[in-house]
């Protein structure tokens, strides 16, 4: 399998966007996210991949995308994340954020996580961003659902730079696999200076 790195900005962003959500539900459905995604949800989700300063990172093999990571400025999902930042003296207007990275399990190990990240974060660069930031979401360790010999991702985020921000923990809503309704998570937030 080849596979090929496209950063994708405006018109190609906005034709990808039904992969990334197909993408989305498909790997989100495992831990820690456990997101029992649709379509409606996505639409109204991926909106804000939709402003000129967002980038969508494909992995392609061949035509079809197999994975994806998306980013946009900060401020663009401010209504979402502002409680989280109110303490922090970082204008959300400098600080880029890295959403979500989301890859078919037979395409992992390729190192595709690094040209993700390495992307989005020279997109934020060209648009002038100081910090990147993403967040992940927090499960408690003895979770019914957690898998035996889980390995958090917290190590390749630290060998990147990123650092979890005390006290920056934002509130997002899904539905979790099984559950009837959807519920409040709790997210950390990383940063790193670019």
């Amino acid at each position: 399998m080849s596979v090929t790195v496209r950063v994708l900005t405006g018109d190609a962003l906005a034709r990808a966007l039904d992969d990334v959500a197909r993408l989305r539900i498909a790997v989100f459905r495992d831990w820690p996210y456990l997101y029992d995604g649709d379509q409606d949800y996505e639409r109204d989700y991926l909106r804000a991949y939709q402003s000129p300063g967002a980038v969508v990172v494909a992995a392609m093999d061949g035509d079809r995308i197999v994975g994806a990571a998306t980013g946009a400025p900060m401020a663009d999902h401010a209504a979402d994340f502002a409680a989280a930042w109110s303490d922090r003296p970082e204008p959300l207007s400098q600080i880029f954020y890295c959403a979500e990275s989301v890859l078919l399990p037979d395409y992992r190990g390729r190192g595709l996580g690094h040209a993700f990240f390495d992307a989005r974060e020279d997109h934020a660069r060209a648009l002038g961003a100081r910090w990147s930031a993403f967040c992940s979401v927090i499960r408690p360790d003895d979770h019914p659902l957690r898998p035996a010999g889980y390995r958090p991702l917290d190590g390749f985020w630290t060998r990147r730079g990123y650092a979890p921000l005390p006290g920056v923990v934002a509130q997002f809503a899904w539905k979790d696999m099984g559950q009837p309704a959807e519920t409040d998570k709790s997210l950390q937030f990383w940063m790193r200076p670019l």
